[in-house]
């Protein structure tokens, strides 16, 4: 009986050093950047000190390690990273996400079937983080008004994402990977929808799945939030000459918003204030004094296309919405 060949001495450094990487990556108290850099000087180190070689020709050293960072299946990575943060902060997808937020309200079913789709198919194109950020909100608001599990939706959505990645050769770290040793090795050069076909069957077949069946295996987690009530903020919603809404009565307004802006009053001049009847007139310079949730607000803002004011300041990141006035009171029972 024989038995296989023992790797050698770099191969079982390698394979240790992956033992410890995982180790701190598993320890809340070391910052996963620490422990990254750590890997990669002690990677560093070992290779000046002992270059792996074969045959008395130098294959790897620390060199050749660094130089590893310009393979071009990285650099398409960190490039893709780089635009999905570029989506996440100019809020380029906003607007689907307030047209879903809609929908939810209406057609729960046939949302999360959409929502599964769109999933899939940014995640195709762009790093599934900023789609998760993109969705995340949204179906967790949805699942506290609806009394769901958020597990119900939150996972078919991540899944979601994974299946839409195969569809590409940018869709995954894992297919950019796999295209890059592939010309390495001298192989057919595979092109950026070469996968499309088989994926997009496993992916339909998939998508059904994860809407029809597995919500309803899912484990109906109640969420700590459930029984919390959502926080409301008071703001105003300016409307400048050049509004739509100059001219038109407050009960125009509130039906762009499908029946959801709430008018406490109407702000005219400095000290003038009107009672919210339907049939006001608004003119440029109004102020509708609306409290709702900071999701809310922001939606009524872009649809009306008036400007969010809290206080007397535009509502922005150096100047956040304000909450109402809160107090806590404990009440005793006593027979």
């Amino acid at each position: 009986m024989t038995f296989p060949e023992l790797p050698n001495l770099h191969a079982l450094a390698i394979l240790l050093l992956t033992g410890i990487a995982l180790l701190l990556f598993s320890r809340d108290r070391i910052p996963l950047e620490s422990s990254s850099l750590m890997i990669l000087v002690m990677l560093t180190l070992g290779l000046t000190l002992f270059p792996f070689q074969s045959g008395g020709e130098q294959k790897l050293s620390a060199v050749a390690l660094f130089s590893g960072f310009g393979h071009q299946a990285l650099v398409a990575v960190c490039a893709l990273m780089v635009a999905g943060q570029g989506l996440v902060r100019t809020g380029a997808l906003e607007p689907l996400g307030r047209i879903l937020s809609r929908l939810w309200g209406r057609w729960p079913q046939l949302s999360l079937l959409l929502t599964l789709v769109l999933a899939a198919v940014l995640s195709a194109f762009v790093n599934n983080t900023p789609i998760v950020v993109l969705l995340l909100p949204i179906l967790v608001s949805v699942a506290i008004r609806t009394g769901r599990s958020p597990s119900s939706v939150l996972m078919p959505m991540g899944l979601a994402t994974l299946l839409g990645g195969m569809g590409t050769t940018i869709g995954t770290s894992t297919n950019l990977l796999v295209v890059s040793v592939a010309a390495d090795m001298g192989l057919k050069e595979i092109g950026m929808f070469d996968f499309l076909l088989p994926a997009a069957v496993a992916g339909a077949l998939g998508i059904f799945y994860l809407w029809a069946i597995a919500p309803r295996l899912l484990p109906q987690r109640e969420t700590p939030m459930s029984n919390i009530s959502p926080r409301i903020f008071s703001a105003e919603l300016s409307i400048n000459e050049e509004n739509p809404l100059v001219g038109e009565t407050l009960a125009t307004a509130i039906k762009r918003t499908d029946g959801g802006l709430k008018v406490e009053r109407i702000r005219r001049g400095n000290n003038n204030f009107l009672m919210p009847i339907p049939d006001v007139v608004l003119r440029a310079g109004d102020r509708l004094l609306v409290n709702d949730t900071p999701q809310n607000l922001k939606e009524f803002e872009q649809i009306l296309e008036t400007a969010l004011y809290s206080g007397d300041h535009r509502v922005d990141e150096d100047h956040p919405l304000q909450a109402q006035d809160q107090q806590i009171a404990e009440v005793v029972v006593v027979r």
